[in-house]
């Protein structure tokens, strides 16, 4: 459960596909529907393999993967009440679902756990729901 900490933060921009700016996060990709992503094999792991560097990246997934260390770093302070929303869900999916990839995730964008530790406490509960 612990894994899920970071990694939820971590996942969010497979769904909503985050974009940096320097406080926020675009919104741009609010609308992108989370459970069609989720359920869409294909499209996801497109994604996933743009993030682990496995594979090329669309406009959007290099967004994503830009925007993942800073959304991490700073426990999603830039993010959409969405992409919050949406970070929980996907996180929640690959964790049940995807374990080998929740794995690589963590160990590429928190290999020291540091992240795992500092959200400990604000997303324990987030496999519950």
């Amino acid at each position: 459960m612990n894994q899920l900490i970071a990694f939820s933060l971590c996942v969010l921009a497979i769904a909503t596909t985050l974009e940096a700016a320097a406080t926020q996060f675009t919104t741009k990709y609010d609308n992108v529907n989370v459970d069609e992503v989720l359920g869409n094999e294909r499209l996801l792991q497109k994604y996933i393999d743009c993030i682990l560097d496995k594979g090329k990246c669309t406009a959007d997934g290099q967004e994503l993967k830009n925007a993942l260390p800073e959304a991490i770093k700073n426990e999603c302070g830039g993010c959409s009440e969405k992409q919050k929303e949406g970070a929980q869900k996907v996180a929640k999916h690959l964790y049940e679902h995807k374990k080998e990839v929740w794995e690589e995730l963590l160990n590429k964008y928190d290999p020291d756990g540091t992240f795992r530790e500092k959200y400990k406490a604000r997303y324990e509960n987030v496999l519950k729901n």
